[in-house]
């Protein structure tokens, strides 16, 4: 066992006393650095045997001696203030990190409760959300205390617009209406009274399917480059028929049908009523033709906004053509609502206008498969025209003559065998299919131009255009380019190569795109 001892004795001794030479050896150097007696001593055995020269010499030694010294010293001063100074920074760094932390965490938590507090409040008195960020604190205080304040009982008026309408046309006499006019008549004065009263220059094939789409749906829309005249042409039809259109700019933070009815606000007490509100409800106590213009409609998205407007007019019974305002009827709420509930006017159509470019959404099939979009690209050429009156009708004649055109002029048997031939052939090369509701517009809308004095052939034309073909922008272009010239055979084949100049050039500017 003492062997062991002895063994181990020797053999770590070997190390750790190596070790220990070269730390009392690192500090050993230091102070024989720094041991300034010893160099005075030398400088005193040498005193005797230096001369002039040599002096010099051992005085320049001694002082670079020094610096270099005094940089050591500087140095090792420096870098133990780093040291702890860089300590200490990384200490403070991560007790901020750390409280940092601490705070966003308690943020968070916090906004999320402060969302499902005002989520669930939000939810149970139908307040537009947009309204939450404009909420002063007075206004919090009444949400918090549940907004007990100003209800029924307390004999407000919420809806302040419609119930002055309800007054202003309680003894409301209707005029004389123009109702001899035919829709041919119709068109060429419309074109005319934009000329001479308003200084606006339309073709008059412009104003026919403009007219003619009266026929097929309530959503018209007007697309082409800006500056040709899209508001502007639903701005003169308002006022050719004595009842200036309803101009609704729409806003690119529209996301849900308050934009276009207003909503209640559970605070005031009060109906936020909006322009196309008051003139629906006007609407409702006449029988003139109104027209709402939703300028740039796809400045937001039309599916958000005027879903439920889509759905509503395609009722077929306008008994059904009903929205919810309010879910309960206060005593002196508007006549015309009943029990919340208010009927969508019969005299009233909607023209959106579209530009198509960066700043705009594009308009998904939902909404041009229930609309009816005219092109407008080019300026209108300037003409002379007769000085012609705007013409005071009300909405049944101009659905009748509307109606009229349709029986009298309905597509013909040859037309629609050729139609039936282009959609099995479209179907077949391109696997593009239109629907029962396209056919229907287009039963609708072709008798409808023919009888604004157009031709049949025309109006299909314009209708597959801009109804069926437009659906080919949604395919691979590049795959279906070879197909297209084989489509305008066929249709020189069914319609003549004279005619279906609309569809044609559509086609030849999808080519032109690969």
């Amino acid at each position: 066992m003492d062997t062991v001892f002895d063994f181990l004795f020797q053999f770590l001794g070997q190390f750790f006393g190596s070790l220990w030479s070269i730390i009392t050896g690192i500090f050993s150097g230091i102070a024989g650095m720094f041991n300034f007696p010893k160099y005075i001593q030398i400088i005193n055995d040498f005193t005797t045997e230096l001369g002039g020269l040599a002096w010099v010499i051992a005085i320049i030694a001694i002082i670079l001696l020094a610096a270099l010294m005094g940089l050591i010293v500087w140095l090792i001063i420096v870098a133990i203030k780093k040291f702890i100074k860089s300590r200490r920074s990384r200490k403070d760094n991560a007790s901020l990190v750390k409280e940092v932390q601490a705070l966003n965490k308690e943020v968070m938590r916090l906004n999320l409760e402060k969302d499902k507090i005002l989520s669930m409040k939000v939810s149970q008195i139908g307040l537009n959300p947009n309204e939450i960020a404009e909420l002063t604190g007075e206004e919090i205080e009444a949400l918090n205390a549940g907004g007990e304040e100003g209800d029924e009982d307390t004999g407000g008026i919420r809806f302040l617009k419609l119930c002055q309408i309800d007054e202003e046309w309680a003894d409301y006499q209707p005029p004389v209406y123009d109702n001899d006019i035919t829709l041919p008549e119709f068109c060429d004065r419309f074109r005319l009274f934009a000329c001479s009263r308003l200084g606006l220059f339309y073709d008059i094939s412009m104003i026919r399917r403009f007219v003619a789409a009266f026929a097929s749906t309530r959503l018209i829309v007007l697309q082409g480059i800006s500056g040709t005249g899209k508001t502007s042409l639903a701005y003169a039809f308002g006022k050719f028929v004595c009842n200036p259109s309803v101009i609704t700019p729409v806003q690119p933070s529209w996301r849900d049908r308050s934009e276009l009815f207003g909503y209640f606000n559970e605070f005031t007490k009060k109906y936020n009523e909006t322009e196309l509100l008051r003139a629906m409800y006007e609407a409702r106590y006449n029988e003139n033709v109104y027209l709402v213009i939703l300028d740039e409609m796809n400045i937001a998205r039309v599916e958000y906004y005027f879903a439920e407007m889509l759905s509503i007019l395609e009722m077929p019974r306008r008994e059904e053509w009903i929205v919810d305002l309010v879910p309960s009827q206060w005593k002196n709420d508007p006549k015309l609502l009943d029990h919340g509930k208010f009927t969508i006017p019969p005299n009233m159509w909607y023209c959106g206008t579209i530009n198509n470019d960066d700043s705009t959404f594009a308009v998904t099939d939902k909404v041009y498969d229930r609309a009816m979009p005219i092109n407008i690209d080019n300026k209108g050429v300037a003409f002379d025209a007769p000085d012609t009156p705007p013409v005071v009708i009300n909405y049944h004649h101009f659905e009748d003559i509307l109606n009229k055109a349709k029986a009298d002029n309905p597509v013909s048997a040859d037309l629609l065998d050729k139609l039936a031939l282009l959609d099995d052939y479209i179907i077949n090369h391109f696997r593009v299919a239109f629907g029962n509701r396209i056919m229907k517009q287009i039963k609708d809308y072709v008798p409808a131009y023919v009888g604004t004095g157009g031709t049949e052939i025309d109006g299909l034309d314009y209708i597959l255009a801009r109804k069926v073909l437009r659906k080919f922008e949604a395919l691979n272009l590049s795959y279906i380019r070879d197909e297209i010239d084989g489509l305008i055979a066929y249709m020189d084949e069914l319609f003549g190569e004279e005619n279906m100049g609309e569809c044609k050039s559509y086609l030849l500017m999808l080519k032109k795109l690969v």
